[in-house]
């Protein structure tokens, strides 16, 4: 078929449906990045620019766990998942937090400064050779007949799954997940009422780190780690974000796996090169149509 001087490919329904079946968890690995992302957000009001960054900088700690002491990726989440709140609460307390003195704009600059600063000791420590991880199970999977599904993949869209649960969970069933939503609702509120409103800030931003952690755990049997790698994944999760809702995780799941449907469709229609492209022009629709996202909420 030909269309604006394009030759577009015709496939059968099974090709079709193949490909979407694939995006689907593909989106899901662009969901795993964007939750801590959004989570972020919807307290903060920032754009984290180091997100990209603690993502490489956490599949770099679950690479090594599995070079030095061969502890299997998804094992490693026991201990990567703990340490990237760990980090992201010391992070925000003593650096983001006391570097901005509470104005936002001011957050986003720094959040930009720890990111260059990140990726360069990464080029300077672990230059940029790509690692990558051999597991016995990286090419097995399930014959789902018109697509084959490897295991990884599998564990990306269950990781998803999970993940999104337990934050809506956390978010709605405890007692700190109910006094981040009072933060993120109102600040001085939140304050009068005896809330700690930088504690709150802190653990919010190490819950962030901590979804990025669980997403490097599930990345790192399938992509090789390099210092750069952060820019592969961020990108499309801030469009994730934008797309799904502002705050929303439900979302930024639905978000990623729009855009991964759409991109693999993209690629099999337009090839690799244009396929990617697929990706913008449904981010501007959405936007054109519905400015605060599918799940977002107009403020006021």
């Amino acid at each position: 078929m030909d269309f604006l001087g394009i030759n577009i490919p015709t496939y059968g329904w099974e090709t079709i449906l193949g490909s979407a079946i694939s995006g689907v968890f593909l989106g899901s690995i662009y969901a795993l990045v964007a939750l801590g992302l959004t989570l972020i957000y919807g307290v903060l009001h920032i754009i984290n620019f180091a997100h990209g960054a603690l993502l490489m900088l956490a599949m770099y700690a679950v690479f090594y766990l599995w070079q030095y002491l061969g502890i299997d990726p998804y094992l490693a989440m026991f201990i990567v998942v703990p340490g990237g709140f760990l980090f992201g609460y010391g992070l925000q307390r003593t650096v983001i937090g006391k570097a901005s003195h509470g104005k936002d704009e001011i957050i986003l600059l720094v959040t930009l400064g720890v990111s260059i600063i990140i990726e360069n000791a990464a080029l300077f420590f672990f230059s940029a050779t790509e690692r990558s991880v051999r597991v016995p199970y990286d090419l097995d999977g399930i014959d789902l007949g018109v697509t084959y599904v490897v295991y990884p993949e599998l564990a990306a869209l269950g990781g998803s799954l999970l993940v999104t649960l337990g934050l809506w969970l956390f978010m709605t069933r405890t007692d700190t997940g109910k006094a981040i939503r009072a933060v993120a609702k109102e600040r001085q509120g939140a304050r009068l009422v005896g809330i700690n409103v930088d504690h709150i800030f802190a653990v919010t931003f190490g819950i962030g780190v901590a979804c990025v952690a669980v997403a490097a755990s599930l990345l790192v049997p399938t992509y090789a780690v390099h210092p750069q790698v952060g820019y592969l994944f961020v990108l499309i999760a801030f469009t994730v974000v934008v797309l799904g809702g502002m705050g929303s995780f439900v979302g930024a799941l639905v978000g990623g796996f729009l855009i991964g449907i759409t991109e693999q469709l993209g690629r099999l229609y337009l090839g690799e090169s244009l396929g990617v492209i697929t990706i913008s022009v449904i981010f501007i629709l959405v936007l054109l149509f519905r400015p605060t996202g599918l799940f977002g909420q107009k403020s006021g």
